[in-house]
């Protein structure tokens, strides 16, 4: 089996550097930037961040887990 020989490139080519060209979808840019412009809006009207007047969730659930034990004892 043979070995694959390199061939020499001109020395002009290698000087010039390499273009890389980079296309992102639409979405890798729009995406982010709606993200950042929502987060922005909360930041910029906290009145509309309420917080939570009822009793939390997991208070709730164990009280009826605490009536299901009452019942089936």
């Amino acid at each position: 089996m043979s070995a694959r020989s390199h061939t020499r490139r001109d020395p002009a080519d290698q000087a010039k550097p390499a273009a890389i060209e980079i296309q992102l979808p639409w979405w890798a840019i729009a995406l982010p930037a709606i993200a950042f412009a929502a987060l922005l809006l909360l930041i910029l009207n906290p009145a509309d961040a309420h917080a939570a007047s009822s009793e939390p969730a997991v208070s709730d659930l164990l009280e009826r887990f605490r009536a299901l034990l009452r019942i089936a004892a």
